[in-house]
């Protein structure tokens, strides 16, 4: 048994690695099914591919009742159709809370409320309780003592923004600009994020052929068929990074900021009718995939490099009752019955070993004499769709040189490289890049091929913890508590804090579980 004070210091611990551990992927579980799994089941298939967070449109009890004491965190939806009930009553919303999140917290992990679905584009009618239905909410939230626990939203469509390209001159629709100002405006307030609905297939299709497919699926552009805001020249290496550049910029328009993007919505359709040819299993596995790793490898968007971009894939299972044509149908993983269409892999790239070639001494980097553009447009690449970790060369980490852009691209080129070569990868990057046996690793900077590491990404200062800041007293007064009963704790720190391995202080671990 750990005394307090040692669990308070553990969980100190804990929260500063799920701080550095980036963002993530859950997924949308719809029930528009006319034979839908049991909920013990839907939380066994969460448990099997390691995803952790949900969404559910509705609230669906059963399923609250499975999700009880699995960590899993959850957004519950307040549906379009009681949108009125809880937007013109303080009770009704009380009572909302009161039987539909209260009744399950602490055991049920829920985190966030969406308030209705795309509301303002679908049931534009609606739109003068949106507000008031967030207020009450909030305020029986604050009753219930759970404000601090639980946040409110509500996901909008991006049809909100009629013109997401160029992201720089994005604005939502300006009919809604008093409403959006009062929702921006409650966000803000509360410490809640956008929920946007970022729909690919949907833009792609309606462009009708202005955007190449391969943008769309997050692959490789034609060098000479490169996508650029020309406000702000930054390039555009899919289209999902350009819609949420959109909603940041559309709320930067109306003079609201630092109010983070949570993407509520984000899939392709594996099959759809004769007018639909782009909705195949290839591409909804190539989409999807792509999305994963581009959201879990933390470089953000051209605009908000820093940024988390968390993402819900929609969905888990086809729906085969919701209306429209045959697509609409079909944007499920798997069948109600359990049956995959194709397998997606939900793990953080730092969980698995980044690199896969072996080679020991050998590093792909950038050549310094190349043109800063082009380098720019193979570190996009590379971070993008080559789906190398770019987290140790965001701002404030151990590879970031705002003046160096050889020495970040290196970085990228040598990660995407060492997780490549096994299957093919090369170190060319457009003739920007080259083999060299010189290890560019420098200080924290760890580069992928390095002897005596399998992995780049540098040491995160946050997983450095107290003891390279406070001395080895100090951490032996926060650690020794720690024991073998601790090791599921010890488990989950090297998986969310895999570099500190590297460090004394892993070994000093090591060897309390070995006492």
């Amino acid at each position: 048994m750990v005394p307090n004070r040692g669990k308070r210091s553990i969980l100190l611990l804990v929260l500063f690695c799920v701080n550095a551990s980036g963002a993530f992927v859950g997924i949308n579980v719809g029930t528009s099914i006319s034979n839908p799994p049991p909920a013990s089941d839907i939380v066994a298939i969460l448990k099997e591919k390691q995803i952790r967070h949900v969404r559910l449109f509705d609230v669906d009890h059963e399923m609250l009742n499975a999700l009880a004491n699995t960590g899993i965190e959850v957004i519950v939806g307040v549906p379009n159709d009681q949108l009125l009930r809880v937007g013109q009553s303080r009770s009704e919303a009380a009572d909302w809370i009161n039987k539909n999140v209260a009744a399950y917290i602490p055991a049920t992990n829920i985190t966030y409320i969406a308030v209705g679905n795309e509301v303002l584009t679908t049931i534009p009618n609606a739109a003068l309780v949106l507000i008031p239905a967030l207020q009450f909410l909030q305020s029986a939230l604050l009753a219930a003592n759970l404000n601090s626990q639980v946040k409110i939203s509500s996901p909008q469509s991006i049809d909100m923004i009629p013109k997401f390209f160029p992201p720089s001159t994005a604005t939502f629709n300006s009919t809604w600009n008093s409403i959006m100002n009062q929702y921006l405006q409650f966000l803000k307030n509360y410490g809640s994020s956008f929920m946007l609905n970022a729909q690919t297939y949907y833009a792609y299709t309606k462009g009708q052929g202005i955007f190449p497919l391969d943008f769309a699926l997050f692959q490789a552009l034609n060098p000479n068929n490169q996508v650029v805001d020309p406000n702000t020249n930054l390039y555009y290496t899919n289209m999902f990074d350009s819609m949420v550049d959109a909603a940041y910029y559309s709320m930067q328009a109306l003079n609201f900021t630092g109010i983070p993007v949570i993407v509520t919505a984000s899939g392709w359709p594996w099959f759809g009718g004769s007018k639909e040819p782009d909705a195949t299993v290839d591409n909804a596995l190539a989409y999807n995939s792509n999305l994963i790793k581009h959201v879990l490898n933390g470089s953000g968007t051209p605009s908000q490099p820093t940024a988390q971009i968390n993402t819900y894939i929609f969905e888990l299972f086809n729906e085969d009752l919701r209306p429209g044509p045959i697509s609409e149908k079909n944007w499920g993983i798997m069948y109600p019955n359990k049956t995959a269409l194709y397998t997606l892999s939900f793990e953080h790239p730092d969980e698995s070993d980044g690199d896969s070639t072996g080679l020991v001494g050998v590093f792909c980097v950038a050549n310094s004499s190349a043109p800063a553009i082009a380098l720019k447009q193979g570190l996009d690449w590379a971070c993008g769709p080559g789906s190398a970790n770019c987290s140790a060369i965001q701002p404030g980490q151990p590879c970031y040189d705002s003046n160096n852009i050889a020495a970040v691209a290196s970085y990228a080129y040598n990660d995407y490289y060492h997780r490549t070569q096994a299957n093919g990868g090369t170190c060319n990057f457009n003739n920007t890049a080259m083999i060299t046996t010189t290890d560019p690793s420098h200080g924290l900077c760890i580069f992928a091929g390095r002897s005596g590491s399998s992995k780049g990404g540098g040491i995160s200062p946050v997983c450095l913890l107290e003891s390279e800041k406070k001395g080895e007293q100090q951490k032996e007064e926060k650690m020794v508590m720690l024991r073998h009963s601790d090791l599921k704790l010890w488990v989950l720190l090297r998986n969310l804090c895999v570099r500190v391995k590297q460090t004394p202080f892993a070994s000093y671990l090591g060897t309390l579980l070995d006492a």
